[in-house]
């Protein structure tokens, strides 16, 4: 099959799965008023990848059928690789200015890099190791949209944090059958899980290495309509208003979800670790899966802080503040985002070292150090336009009052010296859906919390530092004679003594 077209893609997720938002079951989500315009975007996102301009930079063709695949599903051997993924990535990203957030190029990712070690799965088990290179196979060949949902849910935050999971609500194993393995509980968040085709269940928490965390220690993948899967989600940011009143909301709402697993069966060739919490703890720094999905997310960061620059900019043009020194203050902290992102994605290729397997990986620190950054700083874009945008923020009648009996009222009133009514109101609308409203909010706290708690997150950056050489520089300093390295001592005094 190969890349998909945005109509394949839609007809593939009227397969009968289980959703629920507001108390109702959906039956198809391409057409609940919740859903269908999310849809529709992603298909669209899909559907570039068949546009003439753009087919030899968001694919290639595949080693296997030939056929023409997504880029994400590249496995790099050399630096050119990774800049050929990296500008696939952000094409994909700007096209929505980075409000997509979870692309089904950041899976595909991780899936590319966890099949490029199969050796890891293989040393757990050889049945593992080829299910893996199978199901990324299955992947690529197919352009399948995955989703995936990674945490437990807690009753008693104390022990989850001691890697112990609540066993009442935990997903977990009941027994084993001769298809496969059968798990009950919940996980959450799946983000675009109402909207993708399958569902990858890995762990992203330790769990304690004992006999007693095995039933909660797996790795698997099932579609998303599989028999006792049910997605909960929570209310649409989508709420049926036109493109012109809420640009971004009516566009992007990929939808977040708690997954249940009511007694799911999960069969054999779809298991990739079982009951074995070590290899579980450690599969996404072993296989560099993680430093390859952060290779795509420090591309979507690129996309959305060069999407606030240009928000910041046409308002402030708009309203003529653009002149006045602390506006371009302002704005120009936002610009030292996008370099910055741009600096580390920069970094991370040019020192990019083969790992074992011969996949060329991108420099994790860099990497690291953006992921810990961004989230910060995106809630501060959100401040600038905030700022900047002020009460033009609240003046922002709806489509249909263009048209009303207040017509004239509103292209008398809201219009600026260099854009009409309605140009004006388009523009704030737009930074209204980015910083004031339901959607906006939710963009805000999904980089927050995009890789785990952030102090979790710079904890992982701090052990993962090599921090030897920076302290034996402190020590080699303090030992040297005098304060002065050898030699220097002479200098020094003769330049006391006048000489």
């Amino acid at each position: 099959m190969g890349a998909r077209t945005a109509q394949e893609y839609l007809q593939g997720l009227r397969d009968g799965r289980e959703v629920w938002i507001g108390g109702e079951s959906v039956k198809d989500v391409t057409s609940h008023p919740a859903l269908r315009r999310g849809a529709s975007s992603l298909g669209g996102w899909l559907g570039r990848q068949h546009e003439a301009e753009l087919r030899d930079v968001l694919t290639f063709p595949s080693p296997e059928s030939g056929e023409h695949v997504g880029m994400s599903f590249l496995r790099p051997e050399t630096r050119d690789d990774l800049g050929k993924r990296s500008a696939a990535f952000l094409e994909s990203a700007r096209w929505s200015g980075g409000m997509l957030g979870r692309t089904p190029d950041y899976l595909n990712s991780s899936v590319m890099a966890l099949a490029s070690a199969s050796e890891f799965f293989t040393a757990v088990n050889p049945e593992f190791g080829r299910n893996i290179q199978a199901y990324f196979r299955h992947l690529r060949e197919n352009d399948v949209v995955l989703t995936h949902t990674l945490v437990n849910p807690s009753v008693n935050r104390r022990l989850t944090d001691q890697g112990i999971p609540s066993s009442q609500v935990a997903l977990q194993i009941v027994r084993h059958t001769d298809r496969g393995i059968v798990v009950r509980g919940a996980r959450l968040l799946a983000t675009l899980g109402p909207l993708a085709d399958e569902l990858l269940v890995f762990p992203s928490t330790s769990l304690k290495d004992d006999p007693s965390s095995t039933r909660y220690a797996f790795a698997f993948a099932v579609p998303c309509a599989t028999p006792g899967l049910r997605f909960l989600c929570r209310d649409s940011y989508d709420t049926g208003r036109p493109v012109f009143d809420a640009p971004l909301s009516a566009r992007f709402e990929e939808m977040d979800a708690v997954v249940v697993f009511d007694d799911v069966e999960v069969p054999w060739e779809r298991i990739f670790l079982l009951e074995d919490p070590s290899s579980c703890n450690s599969v996404h720094s072993a296989t560099n899966s993680l430093i390859h999905m952060m290779h795509q997310v420090v591309c979507k960061n690129i996309a959305k802080a060069e999407f606030m620059v240009g928000l910041l900019c046409a308002m402030t043009s708009a309203n003529q503040r653009d002149r006045a020194p602390q506006t371009q203050a302002q704005i120009a902290e936002a610009m030292c985002v996008v370099e910055l992102m741009k600096a580390c994605l920069t970094a991370s290729e040019a020192n990019a070292r083969p790992d074992q397997w011969g996949t060329m990986t991108p420099d994790r620190m860099p990497l690291d150090a953006a992921r810990n950054v961004f989230p910060q700083q995106y809630q501060r874009l959100v401040e600038l336009v905030q700022l900047l945008g002020s009460s033009s923020l609240m003046a922002t009648p709806a489509q249909a009052d263009l048209t009303s009996a207040i017509a004239g009222d509103i292209e008398t009133y809201f219009a600026l010296e260099n854009l009409e009514s309605p140009q004006r109101i388009g523009l704030f609308r737009l930074a209204q859906d980015v910083a004031v409203s339901g959607f906006g909010a939710r963009q805000a706290l999904y980089e927050r919390f995009f890789f785990g708690a952030p102090e979790r997150v710079a904890s992982m950056l701090f052990q993962a530092y090599d921090k030897e050489p920076l302290t034996r520089r402190i020590f080699d300093l303090l030992g040297r004679p005098d304060g002065f390295a050898e030699g220097q001592r002479d200098t020094v005094s003769g330049a006391r003594d006048g000489r």
